[in-house]
């Protein structure tokens, strides 16, 4: 007998293919909050460097996928800074942009 409550705790890990458009729309919603145009070469690397870190550690960030806030730390500790340096844009406007963008 399955309880209810049991079953959504137990999420299964996403596919590749879903972990990559969610990076992606992460992104382009924090994308709109800057001020500035950022070339697309660096918007698609910066994806590649957000979906590479999210990869490595999706076990936690799935098992932690109701915390927003939680996870919007992780990403201001891990991902924030390669990203800013590479939009060269300073790491706290990033960081605030993303957490209007993904509600944490």
């Amino acid at each position: 007998m399955n309880k209810p409550g049991i079953a959504k705790h137990n999420r299964a890990l996403p596919n590749i293919r879903q972990v990559r458009r969610s990076c992606n729309r992460e992104l382009y919603r924090t994308l709109k909050r800057l001020p500035g145009h950022i070339p697309a070469d660096r918007v698609a690397e910066a994806e590649t460097i957000y979906f590479r870190k999210v990869a490595l550690n999706l076990p936690w960030i799935v098992e932690n996928g109701s915390n927003r806030k939680l996870l919007a730390d992780w990403w201001e500790r891990e991902v924030c800074d390669g990203i800013a340096e590479l939009w060269q844009v300073e790491p706290a406007v990033l960081a605030k942009a993303f957490r209007d963008a993904f509600g944490g």
